[in-house]
């Protein structure tokens, strides 16, 4: 037997993409459903609006969920941001960065697998939504340091990786 071969599951009792748009609408988060398979979510946060877009994927039943920053690096910067995208990706332990190379756009992507029928839970999808929230928001000074202030990836990092105690 061949993966081509391989069955890809049964039919599911819950689309994943309904479970996403059922947790934004209980947070009361806009969104746009595209499609069946796709739907966008906004998310306000420290430093950015995020744009969470979440895809099911069928042939690899995975609920795909990739978040953009509003920065588009320079091609003069992209030898620095990949540098900074491995020192980030060595510490995730969910997820990771890219760097869309055509478009110069920085990513979070990360997936929930479900395969063979898995359903997702709305608690899963709502931790899926809130750590790549929490990381973007933790490294979104790091890629702008070294987009605009032109910091090298260690000093980008340093600048963004300390711990505060309390609000000021």
């Amino acid at each position: 037997m061949s993966l081509i071969d391989f069955d890809l599951g049964p039919e599911r009792d819950i689309h994943p993409v309904d479970v996403i748009e059922q947790v934004a609408a209980l947070n009361e988060w806009a969104f746009d459903r595209s499609n069946e398979h796709e739907i966008t979510i906004s998310v306000e946060g420290s430093f950015a609006d995020y744009h969470v877009s979440f895809s099911w994927m069928v042939d690899v039943e995975a609920l795909h969920l990739a978040s953009g920053f509003d920065l588009k690096v320079p091609v003069a910067r992209r030898t620095e941001v990949v540098k900074l995208l491995a020192r980030i990706n060595e510490h995730m332990l969910v997820g990771h960065f890219d760097l869309w190379h055509d478009d110069g756009i920085v990513l979070y992507r990360a997936s929930l697998l479900l395969s063979g029928g898995a359903e997702p839970t709305p608690h899963q999808c709502a931790e899926l939504l809130a750590n790549a929230i929490e990381n973007c928001e933790r490294y979104y000074q790091a890629f702008q340091f070294v987009v605009w202030a032109g910091k090298t990836a260690e000093e980008a990092l340093s600048a963004t990786l300390f711990e505060t105690a309390g609000e000021a």
